[in-house]
This record gives structure tokens, C-alpha cells and sequence, in this order.
């Protein structure tokens, strides 16, 4: 599928603040994810997920795919995959390639970042961490800190808070998936997706983004080209 406007041009534009998602926008967790994931589908019955189905699922918070996914044993589910992810998340966590580079480049330059995700936030914080990242972020928000989590709006506005920015299009929601997209579209902030190549979902053209770049450093590359 490819988007139905252009997007080859580059932003002309410095934002102010730049809120990230986490899993494979500036890290990478899914093994960790998969694996998870998969021993859970399996105790429950169901089929395991290829890597392509992994990628393509999972997008919404434990609390809003496990009771799709498991009924009424959602929150058993729940607790099945929470301590299967405990064990080996962290020694299967890895920094994207660019990702500390644009981090850097954007703190640097006074850009106010923060985080906003679907995986649940003491497990998020840890990883932050546990990457020596936590300097850079004004806020790390996950999964179940927020009454309501992505796409709701409502953890942007807690991403922003005390940083005197509001949702705007200098306000800038990267990340991977159609669900993050739908998400700054939302709050009202720009939509920039990360991922190679552009995928094929459906979801994208009803919440498209204004830019799409393959990586990290692509963006690095953009936005050292900002006068």
C-alpha cells in the first residue's frame, strides 16, 4: 500500500516538542514481546503468531487487546504474559539504530521530549532506564497510567504537562504503527511514522501521517538540515 499524498518532502520546521512511542520507534523489544506473547496464546490454546503477525497485532494496551483476544480470562492472560515478558525483556532490549543520535540532536537543540506508549508504564520506565535514557524525556507515559490509553488523547496531554506546550503542529507524535498515528491525530500534533518499508494497513489512510521516514537517522538528517 503506499499513502495517497506525497511524502517524500522533508519538514521545513523545528518542532518544539517531540512525543515518542517506544517499541520499535526508538527501541527494540519484540522478541521479548513475541515470545510473550506467543508462550500465553499457546497456554490458552490458540495458535502462535508469526513475526509478520506480531508486528501487524500489536498496537493497542494489554487492557484494551486481551479481553479480544482471551474473554473472560483476560486478566489470567494478563499475569501469564506479564511474567513471561519479566524475565527476559531487559537482556533482549536494544536501542534502534539512530535513535540515540536523534534523542541527542533533539535535546540538544531545547526540543522538549517525552514518551508515550502502550506498554504498560512500570515495565516502560524500567526500559527507559535500564537504556540510561530517562535524562531526555519530561514525561514517560504508559499503558494504564492515563485513564484511557493510546489512541486516546489523554496521555499526550499528561506527556505535556508542566512543559508550557500545547498539542499543536509544532508538537510532533512519532512513531510505528496506524494506532499512532490515529493517536496524534487526536491530540491534535503532527503524525510522523517510522517504519520500513510503509505498511500495508488500511488504517493508515483514514490516519495518515504528514511524514514518513525509514529510521531514526532519517529524521536526524531532516532536522540538521533545519536552518
Amino acid at each position: 500500500m503506499t499513502p495517497e499524498f506525497p511524502l517524500t518532502a522533508c519538514p521545513t520546521d523545528r518542532p518544539r516538542a517531540v512525543i515518542f512511542d517506544w517499541d520499535h520507534t526508538l527501541a527494540d523489544n519484540w522478541d521479548a514481546i513475541r515470545a510473550a506473547l506467543n508462550h500465553t496464546l499457546v497456554t490458552f490454546g490458540q495458535e502462535a503468531w508469526t513475526v509478520e503477525e506480531t508486528r501487524l497485532r500489536v498496537k493497542a494496551s494489554l487492557r484494551d487487546s486481551f479481553p479480544v483476544l482471551f474473554g473472560d480470562r483476560w486478566e489470567e492472560a494478563k499475569q501469564i504474559f506479564l511474567g513471561h515478558f519479566a524475565q527476559h525483556h531487559l537482556e533482549l532490549l536494544n536501542p534502534l539504530p539512530g535513535s540515540a543520535e536523534l534523542l541527542v540532536h533533539l535535546k540538544e537543540r531545547g526540543v522538549y521530549l517525552a514518551i508515550v506508549s502502550n506498554k504498560r508504564g512500570p515495565t516502560l520506565r524500567l526500559e527507559v532506564e535500564h537504556l540510561g535514557w530517562r535524562g531526555y524525556f519530561g514525561h514517560v507515559i504508559g499503558a494504564e497510567d492515563a485513564p484511557a490509553d493510546k489512541p486516546s488523547p489523554i496521555p499526550v496531554s499528561m506527556a505535556l504537562e508542566g512543559s508550557g506546550i500545547a498539542p499543536g503542529p509544532d508538537v510532533w507524535f512519532v512513531g510505528d504503527t496506524s494506532i499512532d498515528m490515529e493517536c496524534g491525530h487526536n491530540a491534535g500534533c503532527l503524525p510522523v511514522l517510522i517504519r520500513d518499508p510503509y505498511p500495508d494497513d488500511p488504517a493508515l489512510l483514514q490516519h495518515p501521517p504528514r511524514w514518513h521516514a525509514p529510521h531514526c537517522t532519517r529524521l536526524v538528517d531532516w532536522l540538521t538540515a533545519i536552518a
